[in-house]
């Protein structure tokens, strides 16, 4: 244990599913940790997409996950559960957490941390985890994204889309962004898209094939499903892999088996939060080993939109759904 570790502590909570203004700050007993956990005293934690949908009731913790939202955090290690390494205690890290991260203080598992290097700001650090090992995972280990390839990604100035754009133009990938506006066209192209269309303004289909002069492109990194599936499969090449982290635009869609079977196209997608504890953990190794040595660099880092306290959780999350936003929300709980 370091410093003094109160009793109580503040967190951002609410009773019933409803819309941002249901968010309030409560307050909590700070947790202890078990075996294998660490106790963060939490500087910032990341807004993202499921945070919004739990607070709206469609998205409920996993067994044994904190009920306050919150899957990301950076800050300092305080206290330390049975079989942590003691080296731990005091280090300045970023968390991959199941919940619980709109709050002071916050469990992680040790083997979800990551080291923040001295010169990375802590806000920064915050807005990594739940980007990198949802893009990572899903773009290199299900997509098998190599070298040369191109991949299309949606959304392409959320927190998801940035990161895609940023870490596949570090893993030599071609990235084609949409966006709703030639403005977000614009700052997609200037963090670093190869091309940025704006969907509301054209077919993305017509300018996939225009783009890839009709060859396709070799993933597609899907946050929309629904009627956007079908479109999808016609914008990849032979051989191409589909890969959905979100379903924003409905659950159901409707595909012609016989274009995937002539075409030979993989269909997949995933879900983070509800991984075992095993799996993040070799995750955050793999990450640790391949991509983490750019963000100690200075090479990767997160595209940053709006810092707001925790007490103001509403208003975040306000901003998230106004659609407004290009990179990370973050909470300063510090």
């Amino acid at each position: 244990m370091t410093g003094n570790i109160p009793e109580f502590m503040h967190a951002a909570g609410f009773d019933a599913p409803g819309g941002p203004e249901v968010l309030r700050l409560e307050t909590l007993p700070v947790p202890s940790p078990g075996a294998g956990q660490v106790l963060i005293r939490v500087a910032y934690a990341g807004v993202n997409r499921p945070d919004v949908i739990q607070r709206r009731g469609f998205y409920p913790p996993p067994p044994g996950a904190s009920p306050i939202p919150g899957l990301e955090i950076s800050g300092e290690i305080v206290a330390l559960g049975e079989g942590v390494e003691p080296a731990l205690l005091g280090q300045s890290v970023c968390a991959l957490v199941s919940g619980g991260g709109y709050a002071e203080y916050c469990l992680a598992v040790a083997d979800h941390c990551l080291p923040v290097p001295a010169d990375l700001p802590l806000d920064q650090a915050a807005a990594l985890p739940e980007t990198l090992f949802t893009v990572w995972h899903n773009v290199f280990e299900r997509g098998y994204a190599r070298e040369g390839e191109t991949v299309l990604v949606h959304g392409g100035t959320s927190g998801i889309g940035t990161m895609a754009i940023m870490l596949g133009k570090l893993f030599g990938l071609t990235a084609i962004v949409t966006c709703g506006d030639a403005d977000k066209c614009a700052q997609a192209l200037a963090i670093g898209a190869d091309h940025a269309i704006d969907y509301k303004a054209s077919d993305f289909v017509a300018e996939v094939a225009r783009i890839t002069g009709g060859a396709g492109v070799h993933l597609v990194l899907d946050m929309v499903a629904g009627d956007y599936v079908p479109r999808n499969l016609q914008c990849l090449g032979e051989d191409g892999r589909h890969v959905t982290i979100a379903v924003q635009g409905g659950l159901q869609a409707t595909i012609n088996m016989a274009q995937v079977m002539s075409r030979r196209l993989t269909l997949t997608g995933s879900t983070l939060r509800p991984r075992s504890n095993q799996f993040k953990a070799l995750l955050a190794q793999e990450i640790a080993r391949n991509a983490w040595p750019f963000v100690e660099e200075g090479r990767l880092r997160p595209v940053m939109d709006q810092c707001f306290p925790l007490a103001e959780a509403a208003a975040a999350h306000a901003r998230m759904e106004s659609g407004g936003h290009v990179g990370k929300i973050v909470l300063k709980a510090g």
